[in-house]
């Protein structure tokens, strides 16, 4: 992983003072808030409905086993003791106190950690897939791209005052586990037809109140051009982006305005005159960033398959966990491993101080000491010996994060919710507990097999519902608050933005909801379909019928 240099780390506790002397000047009524505003924003700081909210940038996802701890101890020393995982793979606190937010941040630029750009309207954390450099089905590891456009966007001068809050995210393989059409710029990894290694770049895409999947810019770009093309649409957005309405100041609506062939266009005669300039990545500069990526030291494990095959004869539990909760590496002998958080009765995506530590003392024995936070709001190991997953489950199992329930119903993509958020129509911490109570049945959830459920307190989609298998909206109705329900949607390379059912319900109507909708898809599907699968290929009618029966009299 990336290693700060001195200027790096220079510029991150340089930061840390002048937020020190902002919040004292604040503190003392020498800055208004209006005037305060912009300055916390900038070191990732909201004020939330009931207490502050800092969120603490983990570039790519990927931190190693000293920022956990430090993590940890900030969130005991300042906050209740737990975190947040988000779903642009950054931590979250929800109960800092605004005067302790500086020690804070100092804490965290001990381990070449931050909160800058978390929030405000920039670029944002660079997100990629949670197995990227590991993942079998890698064509190359998006890592050091994403580092590279960490460098190039952190503190630009040019972006820091975009109209809007701007969001990339990278893959490289052939299942998209980075929703990079959902995305403000998308950029895959692929090969052209001379086998040359380049990006596909998509832009325009975004949720919110106005869902767009992403348009497809430039079919390939050459690796060297990776930041002059970026910064091509970075200007364009930044000279013709809306300003004078947020809700219309997203790429996405300029995209859509303009056309995707004038905007291509526009972003070609931009990128004219700076496409081999300063910012054009050499080969040394690509190889340097691909160098902080080193391969670890595997071992060449001859009799691990024969060893977790006879562990998972003799414990059918664990042999279940196995099959849900790891997946094939590109080495021999070892497995990547997802840690839920989406225990039932737990907020999904949160984490005590006691169990992140846990899993740092872990990784540190079993995966060359990193962890890496997900999309979906849970926890990898990249690199577990096969032969160590027995050892590995029964240390989760005393933790309580042993669930097996990774791509299933249960393991649900849940923002706060207006439980913390002063944005948030309704609630969605309770809805997503509720779904999980009533749907607690695992050997339930594996015959229903995978589906994807998104639940966001309002319409800036933190929780990502519109591309949900289902998706709940929670929305507000002269005072009180209901939930909106959407089907078929996809975060997937064939993405889709879901339909809405129809009219919203009640807090307390959400699981028979969701019981329904599964119902139909039970009695609709064949023996092959996936919950998507039914329905891409009966439509809507048949769920909106059977949840809006109305019941024989």
């Amino acid at each position: 992983m990336y290693v700060y240099d001195q200027y790096d780390q220079a510029i991150v506790d340089q930061r840390v003072e002048q937020f020190r002397d902002q919040t004292r000047r604040y503190l003392a009524g020498e800055l208004t808030e209006e005037q305060f505003l912009p300055l916390r924003l900038q070191n990732g700081l909201y004020v939330q409905r009931l207490a502050p909210m800092l969120r603490i940038a983990v570039p790519y996802g990927l931190l190693n086993t000293r920022q956990a701890r430090m993590l940890a101890k900030v969130s005991r020393d300042y906050d209740k003791g737990y975190l947040h995982v988000s779903t642009r793979q950054n931590f979250q606190l929800n109960w800092p106190e605004l005067a302790d937010v500086p020690d804070i941040l100092a804490d965290l630029a001990s381990v070449e950690m931050h909160a800058i750009q978390t929030s405000g309207n920039c670029i944002r954390n660079t997100t990629t897939d949670q197995f990227a450099g590991v993942a079998a089905d890698e064509l190359e590891d998006p890592r050091p791209y994403c580092e590279l456009i960490r460098q190039w966007s952190t503190l630009h001068p040019e972006f820091a005052f975009l109209p809007r809050k701007f969001k990339i995210a990278v893959c490289a393989t052939a299942e998209d586990r980075a929703a990079i059409h959902a995305h403000d710029i998308g950029l895959e990894l692929v090969r052209n037809d001379a086998g040359e290694v380049g990006f596909k770049v998509l832009a325009g895409g975004g949720l919110g109140r106005t869902p767009v999947i992403g348009s497809v810019v430039c079919e390939w770009l050459e690796k060297k051009h990776l930041l002059t093309y970026l910064e091509a649409i970075l200007r364009v957005y930044n000279q013709h982006g809306r300003r004078d309405n947020k809700y219309k100041a997203r790429i996405k609506i300029l995209v859509k305005a303009m056309g995707v062939d004038a905007f291509r266009e526009a972003v070609e005669a931009e990128w004219a005159p700076i496409k081999d300039g300063a910012n054009t990545l050499t080969g040394e500069a690509i190889a340097h960033a691909q160098s902080f990526f080193t391969t670890p030291e595997y071992t060449s494990y001859t009799d691990s398959v024969e060893t977790l095959t006879n562990q998972s004869a003799n414990d059918p539990i664990f042999a279940n966990w196995v099959k849900r909760n790891t997946c094939e590496h590109r080495v021999p002998g070892y497995r990547a491993v997802t840690i839920s958080l989406k225990p039932t009765g737990i907020a999904p995506g949160d984490i005590t101080a006691e169990q992140l530590e846990a899993i740092a003392d872990l990784a540190d024995r079993f995966s060359f000491g990193e962890l890496r936070t997900t999309h979906q709001q849970n926890i990898v190991l990249a690199d577990v010996p096969s032969s160590e997953l027995y050892t590995l489950w029964q240390a989760l199992q005393k933790q309580g994060l042993a669930t097996a329930n990774i791509g299933y119903l249960t393991d649900m993509i849940c923002c706060p919710g207006g439980d913390f958020c002063s944005l948030a129509n309704a609630k969605s911490i309770p809805v997503a507990e509720a779904i999980q109570a009533r749907f607690d049945d695992l050997d339930y959830l594996y015959d229903l097999g995978p589906i994807e459920l998104n639940i966001s307190g309002c319409m800036n989609a933190c929780g990502h519902h519109h591309i949900g298998h289902i998706g709940i909206l929670g929305v507000d109705k002269k005072g009180q608050e209901f939930y909106q329900v959407c089907l078929g949607g996809s975060q997937s390379k064939d993405a889709s933005i879901g339909k809405i059912l129809g009219p919203s319900f009640g807090r307390e109507d959400m699981p028979d909801v969701v019981g329904k909708v599964l119902d139909t898809y039970v009695e609709l599907r064949t023996e092959e379909e996936t919950f998507l699968d039914t329905y891409q290929r009966v439509g809507i009618d048949p769920f909106k019928e059977r949840v809006y029966a109305k019941p024989a009299a």
